[in-house]
Parts: C-alpha cells; structure tokens; sequence
C-alpha cells in the first residue's frame, strides 16, 4: 500500500510548492541572504476546492504581518472558463467543463506569476482570463492588507550592499575595450572560454587591492549592462539573432530502433531526446493525493543530466526536473486520445542531451514528435517557445521582448515566458519573472510573439512527422477491447480471481475489466490476444444445447467424468456416453488433464450441464452392433440374437 507516514513531498506537492514559491521569490529583497522557510500545510480539505492558491495566500499573509521586508501582499486565484463565462476558482467538478485552467498571481498594480493549462485556448481568451484573475485578487490583497495592518510587525530594514565606484571604474577600464567582442558570440562554449580569459585578466590586475568577490559582481554588472542596453538601444542579442529570430532548428523521429517511439529535437544548442513507450492499462500511475483524482494513464518525466551543460555533479530529481516535466505533460495534454479511442497507458521520457535556454518546451517539441512516431493518434502537434523580456530600469513602460531565450538572456533578462500550444491555440503558459510584477501591455505582446513562434516551429516538425503513424511500433504491446454483459464480470474473474488468473498465465497478456463490462486485453503477440479474447467470449456466452466444445478432463468418477468446458465451467459425462460400446470403468477412456471435444445433450434446471462424447462419434456398423450384442456382460449373461429363442444357458438367474 502507500506510505502512510509523513516522507518525502509527493510530485504534486513540490509543484504546489513552486507555485507559492514562484511569485513571492521576485518580491522578496535581492541583497538578502538570510534563509526564509515558510510551511503551508493543508489542515483540511473538502476536496472540490483546491487548496494550492489558498497556499500562496497564506504565505503571502504570512510574510505580510513578519518583519521580513516583503513587497506584497499578493493573491492568486484559479480561473476557469465555462460555458462562455470565466469563474473564480471553480471546483474540481467544475474544471472538468472548463476549456481553461489558469492559475494567476498578483499584487495590486501587476502580474508577478501564471501558470495554465487550456484546451487550444486563443491568445484573446488567455488574455481576458489574465485579466479576470488579476481583479479578483484585488478584494484578497485588501482583506491581507486589513490583516497586516491590524497585526504586522514593524519591518527590518535592509541595506542593500554598493559596490565600490572606485572598482567600477577600474574594472571598466580592463573590461571596455575587449568585452563586447569576447561576449558576442554564436557559440556558447568559444564565449564562456573568451569571459573566463577575461576575468582572469580582472583577478591578476587587480587581486591584491580587491577581494575576488567584489571584483566579480563588478564583472557581472558590467555584462548585464552591456547586454541590456545592446537589446534595449540596439535591438542586438548575444547570438547575432534579430528580437524574435528563432535559433537553427532540426527535428528528427525514429531515432532509437528498439522503443516504441523516439524524436531528436534541437533548437541551437539545446538538445532533447524523447522516448515514448506504451504499456497495458495496468501500467498506469496510481496517485495518492489530496485531490479525486486517483491515476493517470500519461506520464512525462524530464531528467537534465549534469553533462548536458558540462558540469560533473550528483545526479537527481529536483523540484525543477518535476516542474519542467509536468509543464510539458500539461501542453500535451489537450491532444492525447482517450481511453476509450487509445486504451494505452503512455509514458514520456525527455532526457535533455545539451542545454543553452528552455528545454522544457524543447521537451514538448519532441514530447509531439515522439508520440507520432509512436503512432499514438494525438489530435494535433505541439510546439512551445519561451520568450524573455528587458526593461529599462529607468522606465518599465520601455521594454523589449525577446523569442526563443537561451541561458544569459535569461539570466540577464527580466522574464521568462514559456507557450505551448497546437496552430489552433494555447494549450500550457508558465511565466516566471524577475520584477516585481509585468503589464499587461508585456503578456499581450508576448502571446503576439508566442504565436508566430509557434507556426514556425510546426513548420518544421511537419517536416519530420505531419501526422502520426498508422501502424504501432511492432515492438509495442497490443491492446484488443472487448464488451460483455456486465453481468458474467464474475464469471470472468472467477472466485477469488482463480479464473482471469489462469487466462493471463495461459496466454501471456494484460486483462483490464471495467465496471460496464468493457474489457481490454493487452499483448505482445496478436495470436496470444486473440486465445485470450476466444477464451472470454467463450466463457460469456450462454452454453446451448447443441453446442460442442473441447475441454479437458478435471475429475474422474464412477459414473462419469466432469470436463472443464470453458474456463470455469464444467459439465459430466455419464460413463453411457463416453463411447459406441460398454465402458466398465471411465479410466479406460479418459485421463485427468486429457483434452477431449463433447458435445452439450442437456441443461437441466438446475443448470447442470450434461455432455456426451458418444454423440459426436460415427454410428457404430453392423458388425460392430453385431459383436457388442455378442459381448455378454461380466456377471451376466449371454445375449440371443434377435427374435431366436433362449436356450437353457441363457436363462437369466431364478428369482424367488
């Protein structure tokens, strides 16, 4: 069974945490460096609300009434879309109408996170919904300021720490001259080599006046404001890419010969290889959360292995590998068929083979290739970009949106955006950002950018793979469904499970019985599934006189012998009808275990079933009738032949 004490969080747990963490993170002072912890623990739920917004709430609250220094509060709500209406935090019966999900964070004058999930949602519609979220906010951060006000404490005060204008200067003197040239570059591996050079140069210059960490956050300022201001008065990039220029992009399917499906996408130098791999129902992932649902049937897990950007370090999951790996499962979501169209369970792998800048929606990318090449029948492709965002300091109202973000954009930059979606609309957002909060005039400019991004990457994805393959991978099990009436379930299972065991173990497969009388059953090999489906069906039909079955011996008796005609179901033969001839003893015809065809004679109302082998045998010759006429019984006596007269020996036995 699960766990039941307290361990490690649960998947949705840590990504319930990122969703409190995300939007606080940007509001709390930069220069701090002591440890904050915050605990939000769920004390009871009526599990048709989530609690994950109330959450960030609390934290929110929390931190308002310390003396942490704390630019909130803020507020976030569920938005949901139903039935042409946007509702604030419907329940979970309700979401499951919605064509949206999004979750938005805010404090009184802006955006500082969203996360959402849609079902091919156009750029107006998330917009609006954006919108909505943001205004219901409003009436929760007014009840927190109330709280604050009532029972806050005097906050501490910060002194964030200035770096020496002395070292500016001498650190610009070093650096102005040869810093641009070193920093520009295409390739990623030749521009951290030329910045290594570079502050070397720094250290041994001026090692001995400064402490090295000075001289690097000097350093560091210096490449930020040189990148900023080269996007922000120039419109250059680091790369040489124009604002909304996507990096080379290459899409290959097929790449693994022995699983189910595989695709290689790249975009510059982040590299994802996924791997989908189909399995029986039974495979599924059973969940034990807090909320009603208790399994899904598809999984993307996304690993970023530490070589992937040339570092040696402990491999692990973490909060990001789960996040990153959830946000792809929710852009595919809306385009997996259902179980009744696809009675597959469906596990993703993305293994992020080189990164340089968003390989979660490189992730999704190859999370659409792979499933077609997989020949799993999703609705549409998806693609996903990410979007980062400068402002100048100065004036937030100037600002430019950048496509297709690699590392230092984002590090140096203000936002990252991430949007997946089909040709048609949205299908997943995840914004993270670094300000205290984004305009509106930002999220609808770089929806805008999202979009056209998004037909691009399609285009090339098409190339490799349009549409998904007809047939399965023939290394992929094979699922085969099956009605029966609902009400022959049990005889299917048999007492205790005896019966639907015995089928798996004969056949080799999966069998899934749903409540309807749906059954699926699962197997590597086709002529395996069909021995499977022979057996059931056989089973669930209404044994008919007439009918004739091969079954095997299970019991032997004196007066006959009982034969499993269908798993489960036994009927007798009377020693009369094993043969054309006398039979003294049921051992001289039949053996337990031996296979034997009979045919059914009578159902008597009490539903016992009679069979006969003596009915599906030739009619015996004259000869034959002749010699068993003959054949005087052991203790008997010896029979005349029709119509001549009994002599003295054939007298039968005096009776008194």
């Amino acid at each position: 069974g699960f766990i039941r004490r307290e361990g490690r969080p649960s998947e949705q747990a840590t990504l319930t945490c990122r969703l409190a963490d995300r939007p606080i993170r940007p509001l709390l002072p930069k220069s701090w460096r002591r440890e904050i912890q915050i605990i939000v623990t769920v004390l009871a739920t009526d599990q048709q609300n989530d609690p994950d917004v109330m959450g960030v709430i609390g934290a929110s609250c929390a931190l308002g009434i310390s003396e942490m220094p704390f630019d909130g509060p803020l507020s976030a709500v569920h938005v949901g879309y139903i039935d042409g209406e946007f509702v604030v935090n419907p329940t979970h019966t309700q979401m499951a109408e919605s064509k949206l999900d999004v979750v938005v964070a805010s404090t009184k004058k802006a955006v500082t996170m969203l996360e959402a999930g849609a079902d091919e949602a156009p750029e107006d519609l998330m917009l609006a919904a954006i919108r909505f979220g943001h205004e219901a906010n409003q009436e929760i951060i007014a009840l927190q300021e109330e709280i604050i006000a009532a029972v806050g404490k005097s906050k501490w005060e910060i002194n964030a720490p200035v770096v020496e204008t002395e070292l500016i200067d001498k650190v610009s003197a070093i650096v102005d001259g040869k810093l641009a040239e070193a920093f520009y570059q295409a390739d990623k591996a030749q521009r951290q080599d030329n910045l290594e050079i570079i502050k070397k140069d720094l250290v041994g210059s001026l090692g001995e006046g400064y402490e090295v960490g000075a001289i690097m956050a000097a350093y560091d300022k210096k490449i930020r404001q040189l990148v900023r201001s080269t996007i922000l008065d120039k419109k250059e990039r680091i790369s040489g890419r124009g604002i909304e220029e996507i990096r080379e992009l290459s899409a290959e399917v097929g790449v693994l010969p022995r699983v189910h499906g595989s695709a290689l996408f790249s975009r510059g130098q982040t590299q994802i290889l996924n791997v989908t791999t189909l399995g029986s129902l039974q495979m599924e992932q059973k969940l034990d959360n807090i909320s009603p649902e208790t399994s899904k049937r598809y999984i993307h897990h996304y690993n970023f292995p530490p070589y992937s950007t040339g570092e040696a370090k402990r491999i692990s999951t973490g909060r990001r590998e789960i996040g990153h790996g959830a946000l792809a499962e929710r852009a595919l979501l809306p385009v997996i068929p259902s179980e009744a169209d696809f009675p597959y369970a469906l596990r993703l792998v993305s293994e992020a083979l080189s990164s340089n800048g968003s390989t979660s929606m490189a992730a999704t990318c190859a999370s659409s290739l792979s499933l077609m090449d997989a020949g799993v029948p999703i609705k549409k492709a998806v693609a996903g970009i990410s979007v980062g965002l400068i402002t100048d300091d100065a004036d937030p109202d100037r600002f430019v949106t950048l496509t297709d973000i690699e590392g230092l954009e984002d590090n140096y930059g203000d936002m990252d955006f991430k949007v997946a979606g089909t040709r048609d609309g949205i299908t997943a957002i995840q914004l993270d950002i670094k300000l205290k909060g984004i305009s509106f005039a930002v999220i609808e400019q770089t929806l805008k950018q999202a979009k056209g991004a998004r037909e691009v990457i399609l285009d090339v994805m098409d190339k490799a793979i349009s549409q998904s393959r007809a047939e399965l991978s023939p290394y992929a099990p094979r699922m085969y469904k099956i009605k029966i009436d609902p009400s022959k379930i049990g005889a299917v299972i048999g007492p205790g499970g005896r019966v639907i065991r015995s089928i798996i173990e004969a056949t080799k497969t999966t069998i899934d019985i749903e409540d309807d009388g749906t059954i699926v059953i699962g197997a590597s090999d086709g002529e395996a599934a069909k021995k499977a489906i022979a057996i059931i069906e056989g089973m669930t039909k209404d044994i008919e006189s007439g009918t004739v079955y091969t079954g095997k011996v299970t019991r032997i008796m004196s007066f006959g012998a009982f034969i499993e005609i269908l798993p489960g179901k036994e009927g007798m033969v009377h020693v009369s009808e094993l043969a054309n001839r006398r039979v003294d003893k049921v051992e001289d015809v039949l053996k337990i275990g031996q296979a034997v065809t009979v045919k059914v004679i009578e159902i008597d109302s009490q539903g016992r079933i009679n069979l006969s082998i003596r009915a599906l045998l030739s009619p015996p010759t004259a000869e034959e009738q002749e010699t068993m006429r003959n054949q005087a019984p052991q203790g008997g006596f010896r029979r005349s032949a029709p119509g001549a007269p009994m002599d003295s020996g054939d007298q039968p036995p005096f009776r008194r």
